[in-house]
């Protein structure tokens, strides 16, 4: 017995990264998938997004676990294309039972260095696209009275983040966004909750750009983005999480052991909230 048995959950950004770990993950425990996802990379973001044979892995993955799963090309920026997918999800399945509003991007430079475009994108993905996906599924819940819905936030949605001020803004926005959801959907008996990943190993932070962050310049390499990481947790022995722990803290949200649980804001980032932290810069 799987703890999504007979179920249906769609996942945003479900081609690689914590998404495809979302999709993995609720098929080992006995649901059907639609994912969505773009497959060509937005003008602002640096690193590679997703593509096609990405998305195609993912399909492989869930199929090898004998769950069916259906994949559609879909930006979260644009309600039709969400609605579409919403619908052919429902064509195929006869319904969906959650959601995992996981898409998302990351980029960098002071507030004040900020193009439109790098705030206006990174809105329209982090925070826009979670709140289109919620509409889109929401009729549908709410016709049949059941549902959940994880919205994936970030420890940025819970403190500051230096030179990302347009990931923190948007990551902010989703608990509120996350928290009037849930008022207003508990009336028809759905759930809604956001998950708060930290240091994470996807190919938002495994990419040059990480690298050079987390090196303190230029020629950055994976090892530095390791070592950075063991300094991120309170928990021993701990550094970047493998995408597959968001997923299980998100699992646990759509089950029925969560059925009371609404309205709640999950950090999973190894207690690096607990830690005070110093000013190791002081002007």
């Amino acid at each position: 017995m799987g703890l999504l048995d007979g179920k249906v959950v769609l996942v945003t950004g479900g081609s690689r990264g914590q998404g495809r770990a979302h999709a993995v993950t609720s098929a080992r425990e006995g649901a059907d998938v639609i994912i969505v996802d773009v497959t060509s990379n937005l003008s602002s973001v640096t690193y590679p997004m997703a593509r096609e044979e990405d998305m195609a892995t993912t399909v492989k993955a869930v199929e090898a676990l004998d769950r069916r799963i259906v994949a559609v090309e879909a930006d979260v920026r644009e309600q039709a294309q969400l609605d579409a997918a919403v619908a052919q999800g429902i064509r195929e399945f006869g319904k969906i039972d959650a959601l995992i509003a996981n898409a998302g991007i990351w980029t960098q430079a002071p507030f004040w260095k900020l193009t439109d475009q790098q705030w206006e994108e990174m809105i329209g993905v982090n925070l826009s696209g979670v709140w289109r996906s919620a509409k889109a599924v929401a009729p549908h819940m709410i016709e049949r009275q059941s549902g959940s819905i994880v919205m994936i936030s970030s420890v940025n949605g819970l403190e500051a983040g230096p030179n990302f001020a347009h990931y923190t803004a948007a990551k902010h926005g989703v608990v509120g966004l996350m928290k009037t959801v849930a008022l207003e959907l508990a009336p028809y008996g759905i759930r809604c909750n956001s998950v708060h990943p930290g240091a994470v190993r996807s190919g938002m932070t495994e990419n040059q750009m990480a690298f050079d962050m987390y090196k303190g310049g230029p020629g950055g390499t994976v090892d530095d983005l390791i070592e950075a990481g063991k300094h991120y947790g309170a928990l021993k022995a701990t550094t970047f999480m493998p995408p597959e722990t968001i997923a299980d803290a998100t699992l646990f949200l759509n089950s029925d052991l969560a059925s009371s649980i609404t309205g709640a804001a999950l950090p999973v980032e190894a207690g690096h909230l607990l830690i005070p932290g110093v000013n190791q810069t002081p002007a």
